[in-house]
């Protein structure tokens, strides 16, 4: 029997404000969809950027308020940074993973393996002597939320994704990746399901998130396109299993598994 067609649809979302401390994303986005021409759908997945979710949440910190402690002083000159950034950096992180000019790899207080713990000045009005952008306190948290928000407002059952573009140690350049899943699973493990020849799987697990991730980033850009929220739709209709109050901690992998600390 031929496998069933399948198809996958992205809609980027133009018109999105600034965003500002406090404001209301969950509306300005229901808003934004709507000036598009588009509507919310059962089964849709709503992708945001981290950085829309960071600055409604606060997480903006003026360079100029900061004092850096003796470590973030000591360690500046290694990584060639400012240390007043650096002490964020810090404040963000479990520990220290590698240290070159121009770079500072951490492990997250999430678990993300991030250069400057995901901390990012671009996009960010650097007026009054420079600001920084830190990731959301609690972005499966956040998730959860907007998408309690969403149905509230629409009374649609969508899932939300946070992602952000992050390096890998084994590849060069930066990928689209999950900080933040709500309503759909961010692991799916495959494992027991038959291959095309009826052979079950036995170490499968997709990193789902992580590849939604990924395509809506494509179609948000990394520059000024101004396009921060993306729409997927047909991804549970091709894959119904994944219908789940998943999460983006799943992906971490366990410290005791990870084979490049």
């Amino acid at each position: 029997m031929a496998a069933a067609s399948a198809s996958l649809t992205l809609v980027a979302i133009g018109g999105m404000p600034m965003i500002a401390p406090g404001d209301d994303l969950a509306a300005l986005t229901i808003d934004a969809i709507a000036a598009s021409g588009q509507a919310l759908a059962d089964g849709d997945v709503v992708v945001l950027a981290q950085k829309i979710v960071s600055k409604a949440e606060g997480r903006l910190v003026r360079l100029s308020d900061v004092a850096p402690s003796p470590e973030a002083i000591e360690l500046a000159p290694r990584c060639a940074k400012d240390p007043r950034l650096v002490h964020l950096i810090l404040s963000e992180a479990r520990e220290v993973m590698r240290v070159r000019p121009g770079v500072l790899i951490v492990r997250h207080r999430l678990g993300l393996v991030l250069a400057n713990a995901g901390i990012d000045q671009s996009n960010v009005d650097q007026a009054d002597g420079g600001t920084a952008l830190l990731l959301p306190v609690d972005p499966d948290g956040s998730s959860a939320k907007l998408r309690g928000e969403l149905h509230a407002r629409t009374g649609r059952d969508v899932a939300v994704l946070i992602i952000d573009s992050l390096g890998r140690a084994w590849r060069t350049g930066t990928t689209g990746t999950a900080i933040g899943v709500a309503g759909i699973a961010g692991l799916l493990d495959l494992r027991g399901m038959p291959d095309l020849h009826g052979r079950k799987l036995e170490t499968s697990e997709l990193g789902l998130a992580d590849e939604i991730a990924a395509a809506a980033s494509l179609a948000m850009g990394q520059g000024d396109e101004g396009r921060p929220v993306v729409i997927v739709r047909g991804l549970t209709a091709a894959l119904p299993h994944a219908r789940r109050d998943g999460s983006a901690a799943e992906l971490i992998r366990p410290a005791h598994m990870d084979l490049f600390p």
